[in-house]
């Protein structure tokens, strides 16, 4: 006999939300204290899809969908692979994550982020983007 499965709430372990940033646009801000070494962003399913940059036409693309690839994508192979969200249209709070040379988010090899040190709640969310990002340097942030 299956046991029934524990139902989770739409909250549980949501630490951020987005809102508006004086770092640039919109950024992740904490809604709840988070402990250091928390993971976050835990029903991500941020599976990153590469993509060669040839194999993506850039240039026969409409601006703003090229703009897409500029603003979210990690970059590697001396930019020439993106890593993309499967869609734009599923992006998560995650691909808002704005950068910081003092950063209190880490990313792990896998593109997981957790908390480097207690946050607390109020305080926006950011990561070093050089980190993770080939093309990340002093020069493009």
């Amino acid at each position: 006999m299956k046991r029934k499965q524990e139902r989770r709430l739409p909250h549980d372990e949501v630490y951020a939300r987005i809102m508006p940033s004086k770092i640039h646009g919109v950024g992740v801000f904490a809604i709840r204290d988070i402990p250091k070494a928390a993971k976050l962003f835990e029903e991500d399913d941020g599976e990153l899809v590469w993509k060669k940059k040839s194999d993506l036409k850039l240039d026969e693309l409409p601006r703003q969908i090229r703009q897409l690839y500029d603003d979210f994508c990690v970059t590697k192979d001396k930019g020439e692979t993106y890593g993309c969200p499967r869609s734009f249209n599923l992006m998560t709070i995650a691909w808002y994550l704005n950068h910081s040379r003092t950063p209190n988010v880490g990313c792990g090899e896998d593109y997981t982020f957790f908390a480097l040190r207690d946050i607390m709640t109020g305080e926006e969310l950011t990561a070093d983007y050089r980190t993770y990002n080939e093309f990340a340097g002093d020069g493009w942030i």
